[in-house]
C-alpha cells in the first residue's frame, strides 16, 4: 500500500491545517509549525537511545531498536492519541522532522486501525524552508514603520491595519524590559514561523512597528531587519498622560487579566507583581541605584493602592520611568542615527498617523 503525501505547501501554513508532528518533545520544543499538536511516536528517551544505536550499529539496529521500544501497549497508547486527535481533526496531516521513517511508521500504524492520512513531504524542514524564504521576500517589499515614544499605542495602531504585520505578537513579547507575557516567549524557530504565517498572502505594502530587532527570545532574521531600519517612516506624538493611560491598560491591566486567566487571581496576581518588579530591577544598571530604589519605593506603594482599588496609583512610577529614562533613550537613539534615518513621511497624533498610514497603504 502506497502510503498518500502532500506537498510542503506555504497553503497549509496558511489555511491552519491541523498537523500531527511525531517528532520527539525536545524537539518540538524547539520549534513547530503552526497548528501543530506534539503526539510523538517516541518520547525524548527512546529518540535517544535509537539514536546512540544508529550512530554506533547503523539503520537497522536503530530500526529494531524502536520498533522494541515502541511495541505492545506503548504502541497501542501512541496509535490511540492520534486517533483521539483524528477523531477531533479528521482532516489533520502527518510530519516528522524529514518526512521519513518516523512519519510513515505513523502513517501505517494508523492505516492498520483502519485511517489513513497524508504525511508532509520533506517534513518539519521543507516547510520551515519554505516559511524562512517567505521572510526574505517580504524584505523586499515596500515597507512602512511606525515610531514613536514608549505608550503611543503603536501596536494598537499596527493591529487596525489589514496589511499591518504585528511583530510582538509574533513573539508572544511586547518588546521591552517589561513587555514579558504569562505565556513563555516563543522560540526563535516558532517566532520566524509565526512571522511567516502572517506574511502569507500579504505581498503588497506592510506596515510594522519600530522594533529593536531582538524582541524577548526572538531576533528579526537579519534581511528583514535591515529592510526595516531603511523603510520610511510615521512618527506618533501623544501627550504624557494619554501615554501613562496607555501604559497603564497595556502593562498593568491587561498583564493583571493574563495572569488571573492562567493562574487563578490570588497566584496571577502574585506573578504580576514578581514580573514587574523583577523589570524594574533588570534596569539598575541605567537606572543608577538612587533612582532605582525611588521608583521601587514607588511601585510597592503602588501595589499597595492598586491591591486596595486604585489601579491608577501605578502613574506614580511609570512616569518618571518614562520621563527620566524611556523616553530620553528614545530620543538618545534618534539622535545617533541623524544624517542616517530614513525619512518621516508624517509626524502627529494617534488619529492622523492612522489615517497616513492608511493613505501611504493605498
Amino acid at each position: 500500500m502506497t502510503l498518500p503525501t502532500v506537498p510542503a505547501a506555504l497553503e497549509l501554513v496558511a489555511a491552519n491545517t491541523p498537523m500531527i508532528d511525531v517528532r520527539a518533545p525536545v524537539e518540538f520544543a524547539q520549534g513547530s509549525l503552526p497548528g501543530a499538536v506534539n503526539l510523538p511516536l517516541m518520547v525524548d528517551e527512546e529518540r535517544h537511545q535509537v539514536g546512540i544505536a544508529y550512530k554506533q550499529q547503523g539503520q537497522q539496529a536503530a530500526i529494531e531498536l524502536g520498533q522494541r521500544l515502541v511495541s505492545g501497549n506503548v504502541k497501542q497508547a501512541r496509535v490511540a492519541a492520534w486517533q483521539a486527535y483524528l477523531a477531533q481533526h479528521p482532516e489533520a496531516i502527518i510530519y516528522c522532522f524529514r518526512g521519513g521513517l518516523r512519519s510513515q511508521i505513523a502513517q501505517q500504524w494508523l492505516a492498520d486501525a483502519g485511517l489513513n492520512r497524508p504525511r508532509i513531504e520533506g517534513g518539519w524542514k521543507a516547510v520551515r524552508q519554505r516559511l524562512c524564504q517567505r521572510i526574505d521576500e517580504a524584505a523586499h517589499q515596500p515597507l512602512l514603520v511606525v515610531s514613536g515614544l514608549t505608550g503611543c499605542a503603536k501596536t494598537q495602531l499596527i493591529n487596525q491595519l489589514p496589511n499591518g504585520i504585528d511583530l510582538e505578537a509574533c513573539a508572544n513579547h511586547k518588546g521591552s524590559a517589561f513587555g514579558r507575557q504569562p505565556d513563555e516567549p516563543t522560540t526563535q524557530i516558532d517566532f520566524e514561523h509565526a512571522l511567516a504565517q502572517r506574511l502569507i498572502g500579504q505581498h503588497g505594502k506592510l506596515v510594522l512597528e519600530d522594533e529593536s530587532r531582538q524582541i524577548g527570545n526572538a531576533n528579526i532574521p537579519l534581511d528583514f531587519w535591515h529592510a526595516l531600519q531603511r523603510a520610511p517612516r510615521i512618527r506618533i506624538e501623544m501627550p504624557l498622560d494619554w501615554r501613562l493611560d496607555q501604559l497603564r491598560r497595556d502593562y498593568i491591566e491587561a498583564l493583571e487579566q493574563g495572569y488571573t486567566e492562567r493562574y487563578g487571581p490570588q497566584e496571577g496576581w502574585q506573578r504580576m507583581q514578581r514580573q514587574l518588579a523583577s523589570a524594574l530591577e533588570r534596569l539598575a544598571k541605567r537606572l543608577g541605584n538612587a533612582r532605582l530604589q525611588r521608583l521601587q519605593r514607588m511601585q510597592a506603594m503602588a501595589f499597595r493602592a492598586h491591591a486596595a482599588g486604585d489601579i491608577q496609583a501605578h502613574e506614580a512610577w511609570l512616569a518618571p520611568l518614562l520621563t527620566e529614562y524611556y523616553d530620553p533613550l528614545y530620543r538618545y537613539h534618534v539622535e545617533k542615527q541623524q544624517g542616517n534615518r530614513p525619512a518621516e513621511l508624517h509626524i502627529g497624533d494617534w488619529e492622523s498617523c492612522l489615517d497616513a498610514a492608511k493613505q501611504w497603504s493605498a
